[in-house]
């Protein structure tokens, strides 16, 4: 498992997902709602991500979000760090989509001009607009679940399962800050 050492935090390698079992329950910033025995996330107003109107990591209080059992609190510095990534993805998923786009416009333009092209050439300029296409689709998606995340991490639900409301692990999170599900529900959603 590749690791890499950022200050005081060891973290885990994108490819390495935490690979717990996704149960437990939160140890903070939880309360029991009701008769019906729920859990519920303590609430903080949602503001969206980029909007500065909270004032970036430093607003987000790290007591508040939720750990499985076992793990230690987030921290400042932590959250910070996530935050920072968060942000940084995001400005490089906009160049990659520009950039994107650039060439789509040049293919496009470049597929208008054919004349006297064989079948493997017309094929080539196909796949190569294709593929274009399929990265500027992926980079769009990616940035939409990144810009997800960090306004998730300024707001509200940041760390549990929008599936079953459990914490989905801090390990995890550092991992693959964009992930919304534990690691029991992704499993059970990637069976279907």
């Amino acid at each position: 498992m590749a690791e890499k050492a950022t200050g005081t935090v060891t973290k885990r390698s994108r490819e390495a997902v935490a690979g717990d079992p996704g149960e437990g329950t939160v140890s903070t910033a939880r309360r029991k709602t009701g008769t019906t025995g729920h859990t519920a996330a303590s609430s903080r107003n949602h503001v969206p991500a980029g909007s500065g109107a909270r004032g970036g990591a430093e607003a987000v209080d790290p007591a508040e979000l939720p750990v499985r059992p076992g793990e230690d609190p987030w921290t400042a510095e932590e959250v910070a760090e996530l935050h920072d990534e968060l942000a940084a993805d995001i400005v490089r998923l906009r160049a990659e989509i520009e950039a994107s786009e650039a060439a789509i416009a040049g293919l496009m333009r470049d597929s208008n001009d054919g004349a006297g092209d064989d079948q493997v050439d017309a094929g080539t300029k196909n796949i190569n607009r294709e593929s274009e296409l399929s990265l500027a689709n992926n980079a769009r998606d990616s940035l939409a679940q990144t810009e997800r995340a960090l306004a998730r991490l300024e707001g509200t639900g940041f760390g549990l399962c929008e599936s079953c409301g459990q914490p989905v692990g801090k390990a995890r999170l550092q991992a693959f800050p964009r992930a919304t599900l534990c690691v029991s529900c992704k499993a059970k959603q990637e069976r279907r």
